[in-house]
């Protein structure tokens, strides 16, 4: 028993990406002997992430805690962060929806539409080209 664990573990690390197609049923005693090989050679998928840890992940930085701190400080002093989340979205929404789209005032507006209801120009609600049928 012995000996089929450590071959079937030698396979699976001699071979890490041997493709299964749906067509060869596997053993649990299989699943479970490449599971330990992936596990021991580090390349498992940490719980709760979506996608397998990529080559960056031994990334070393270079620039010490307290140079990161202060760009920071100082990114934050400039108003230069982006919220965190999708905050920077509706932040951009609302700058959008607070510009001024019109060339004209309300006062402007307002007198076309009453110089337009006394020419009888109005289309009464519900039923312009847009309304449903009847």
């Amino acid at each position: 028993m012995i000996r089929f664990t450590f071959a079937a573990l030698v396979v699976a690390l001699a071979q890490p990406t041997v493709a299964w197609s749906a067509d060869t049923p596997r053993s649990r005693a299989d699943v479970k002997a490449e599971t330990r090989a992936l596990e021991k050679s580090g390349q498992l998928t940490p719980a709760g992430e979506g996608s397998p840890a990529s080559a960056d992940a031994n990334f070393k930085s270079t620039k010490t805690r307290s140079e990161r701190k202060a760009e920071t400080v100082l990114a934050a002093k400039h108003h230069e962060l982006q919220p965190a989340g999708p905050a920077g979205s509706y932040k951009a929404d609302n700058a959008l929806r607070a510009q001024r789209t019109s060339t004209k005032t309300r006062a402007e507006r307002k007198a076309e539409t009453r110089t337009a209801a006394k020419e009888g120009k109005l289309v009464p609600a519900g039923e312009g080209p847009d309304a449903p049928p009847r």
